[in-house]
C-alpha cells in the first residue's frame, strides 16, 4: 500500500509466530476514554486464511477487529496504543489516511446494511467513492459473482437493495465490500442476524472468498468458527482491576484450539464451562 508510510516500531512482545503474515496486530492498550477495553494482545493474520475471534461478550473481539482498519477512529474517545502493520507498514502512522486503509481492508457488519438505493448502486458505491475509471458494469457483475449473488439479482439490478432477503442483503454487503478489491476482509458477526440456510450460504461464501482474500471474523458461534476458521483466537476478560478488560488468552490452529487447548480458560470456554 503505497499510501501507507512506515513508522518507528512500537514496543510489543510478539507471542505467536505464523508464516505468510499480511497483518500483525500488536495491542498494548485500547481505551474508550478512561476505560481500558483491551490489553496485551498479539494477533498475526495470515494471507488467504480465515482467522476467527471467539470469546465471551465484552472481551473486545469487535474492538480489536475494528482496530484493524481504523473503524474505531470514528469514536472520539477511542485511543489505540500499540501497532498494526499491513504488509509491514503501520496503519496508525499519523501520515496515513484511514480512508485509504479501508480501501485495502474492507468490512462487513453484523446487521446487513444495504444503502437505500438500487442493487447496482450499492455495489458501485465504493467504486465511485474511489473514483474507479474502469468498466463499472463489469466490476459490479464481478463483485456480485464473487458474493454468489449475481444469478439471483442479474435481472433486477435496478431494484432496491432493501428488497432482498436478509441473507441476500448480507451477500450484497459482501459484494459492496469486495467490489473495490480489498486485500483483507473483516466480518463482525456476519451471520448473527441470519437464519440457518442463509448462514450456511455465507459460510460457504467465506470459504470461497479466502482463495482471493484474507478474512478475519468475529463470531459468538463456536461451531461456525470450527467450520470456517483456519486459525482461532480466544479472548478472555480480566476483572482483576474492577472493570472488564479483554485480552488474548490463546491463539492457534482451529483444530488444536478446540481439541487440545493449552490454557485452562480456553478449555473451559470451548467445553461450555465458562462463566
Amino acid at each position: 500500500m503505497n499510501a501507507i508510510a512506515e513508522t518507528a516500531a512500537v514496543e510489543a512482545a510478539p507471542t505467536t509466530t505464523f508464516g505468510n503474515t499480511v497483518m500483525d496486530c500488536q495491542v498494548q492498550k485500547i481505551f474508550y476514554g478512561d476505560f481500558l477495553a483491551v490489553r496485551d494482545s498479539h494477533l498475526p493474520i495470515e494471507k488467504n486464511k480465515i482467522i476467527g475471534f471467539i470469546g465471551p461478550s465484552g472481551c473486545g473481539k469487535s474492538t480489536v477487529l475494528r482496530s484493524l482498519n481504523r473503524m474505531n477512529d470514528l469514536i472520539p474517545v477511542f485511543r489505540f496504543e500499540g501497532k498494526v502493520t499491513y504488509h509491514g507498514q503501520d496503519i496508525y502512522d499519523k501520515k496515513v489516511d484511514p480512508v485509504v486503509v479501508r480501501r485495502y481492508i474492507g468490512m462487513v457488519f453484523q446487521q446487513p446494511n444495504p444503502f437505500s438505493m438500487s442493487i447496482y448502486d450499492n455495489v458501485a458505491f465504493g467504486l465511485r467513492l474511489n473514483r474507479f475509471k474502469g468498466n463499472m458494469d463489469e466490476r459490479v457483475e464481478k463483485a456480485l459473482n464473487g458474493a454468489a449473488l449475481w444469478n439471483e439479482v442479474k435481472d433486477k439490478l435496478k431494484n432496491s437493495g432493501l428488497s432482498l432477503s436478509g441473507g441476500q442483503q448480507q451477500r450484497l454487503c459482501i459484494a459492496r465490500a469486495i467490489a473495490t478489491e480489498p486485500d483483507v476482509l473483516l466480518m463482525d458477526e456476519p451471520c448473527s442476524a441470519l437464519d440457518p440456510i442463509a448462514t450456511r450460504k455465507v459460510e460457504e461464501l467465506m470459504l470461497e472468498l479466502k482463495e482471493n482474500y484474507t478474512i478475519a471474523i468475529v463470531t459468538h458461534n463456536m461451531q461456525q468458527a470450527m467450520r470456517v476458521a483456519d486459525t482461532t483466537a480466544f479472548m478472555g476478560v480480566d476483572i482483576s482491576q474492577g472493570s472488564r478488560t479483554g485480552y488474548l488468552v490463546e491463539m492457534g490452529a482451529t483444530q488444536r484450539i478446540f481439541e487440545d487447548p493449552q490454557e485452562e480458560l480456553t478449555r473451559k470456554y470451548v467445553r461450555g464451562e465458562f462463566s
